[in-house]
C-alpha cells in the first residue's frame, strides 16, 4: 500500500464528531511528505458576537469613517493583541502579470493608506509602471476583511525621512543591509553587511545609518471600498463603496453585493 493510500485509510477511520462535522485537524493522523491534505471538508464557524451582520443602515456614509471604526475595534480587541492587525495584502500589477505581498501599513488618514518600502523592489517597480493597486485586510477573529482599490502615489521624502529616523535600530540597518528584491549570494552576505553597519552605528553613533535613497513611503488613495463580514451559512455581508466624481464635487455611493 502506497504511502498516500496509508494515509487516507488510516484517515478515514477517525471518527467524526456527533454533529457529523469533520475531526479537529490536530486529531488527523500527520500526512507524509509528498501528500495533500484532503481539505475540501474543512469548515469555519463565521461570527461577530458584537455585530452579527452588516445592514447598510448601520454603515457609516464616509467608507474612511467606517474603516477607522472597524481597524480600532479590532485594534482593541485584547485577544489579538499578538497579531498584526495593520498587516495588509498589497496587490500590484505590471504588463498583465499581478503579484500581491503582506506589507505593514503605517499610517491612514482621509487622504489615504501609507507603507514604506524600496522603489526598486519588485513592487516599486509595478507602481512605477502601473499605479492602480489594492490593499486587502483580513481579521479572522471577527470574521470581518475591508478591501480597498485605489491609485498608489509617492509620500514626500520627508515623510519618508521621519519614519526612518523613528524605526529601531536593528530595522534601519537591516533595510539599509538589503538591496530589497536583487538576487544575493547566500544569507551569509546579508549577515556580513548587517555586521558591517552595527560596527558603524557603535562607532559613529545611530545617526550613521541614514535612509537609503531608494527606501520611501508610498500611499493608496482609494477610490473602492468593500467590507466583508462572514456568515457561517455563506450569506456573507458585502458593502461596497464606489467613488463617483463631478467636476469638484465627490460622492461615495454605497452598495450591497451578493455574496
Amino acid at each position: 500500500m502506497s504511502d498516500e493510500m496509508s494515509y487516507h485509510k488510516r484517515r478515514s477511520e477517525v471518527p467524526s464528531s456527533p454533529t457529523g462535522a469533520p475531526p479537529p485537524i490536530n486529531e488527523l493522523p500527520p500526512a507524509p511528505a509528498g501528500v495533500p491534505l484532503q481539505i475540501r471538508d474543512w469548515r469555519k464557524a463565521y461570527l461577530n458576537m458584537k455585530e452579527p451582520f452588516l445592514k447598510e443602515e448601520a454603515m457609516l456614509e464616509d467608507p474612511f469613517l467606517q474603516f477607522d471604526l472597524w481597524f480600532k475595534d479590532v485594534s482593541e480587541r485584547k485577544d489579538m493583541s499578538f497579531e498584526e492587525v495593520n498587516a495588509v495584502c498589497l496587490s500590484t500589477c505590471r504588463d498583465n502579470r499581478p503579484s500581491s505581498r503582506m506589507v505593514l501599513m503605517k499610517q491612514y488618514d482621509p487622504e489615504g493608506y501609507s507603507f514604506y518600502s524600496n522603489d526598486s523592489s519588485r513592487k516599486g517597480q509595478d507602481i512605477a509602471a502601473n499605479p492602480n493597486g489594492a490593499m486587502l485586510f483580513y481579521w479572522p477573529a471577527v470574521s470581518r476583511q475591508v478591501r480597498i482599490e485605489g491609485v498608489i502615489e509617492k509620500l514626500p521624502t520627508s515623510a519618508a525621512d521621519e519614519y526612518w529616523a523613528s524605526r529601531p535600530i536593528h530595522s534601519r540597518i537591516g533595510s539599509k543591509a538589503s538591496a530589497q528584491g536583487t538576487v544575493v549570494p547566500s544569507r551569509e552576505v546579508l549577515e556580513a553587511e548587517k555586521a558591517r553597519l552595527e560596527k558603524v552605528a557603535a562607532t559613529e553613533g545611530e545617526k550613521a545609518i541614514t535612509r537609503p535613497p531608494s527606501w520611501i513611503g508610498f500611499i493608496l488613495k482609494p477610490t473602492y471600498y468593500e467590507f466583508w463580514q462572514g456568515q457561517s451559512n455563506r450569506l456573507h455581508d458585502r458593502i461596497i463603496y464606489n467613488l463617483v466624481i463631478d467636476g469638484e464635487k465627490k460622492t461615495w455611493v454605497r452598495h450591497r453585493l451578493a455574496p
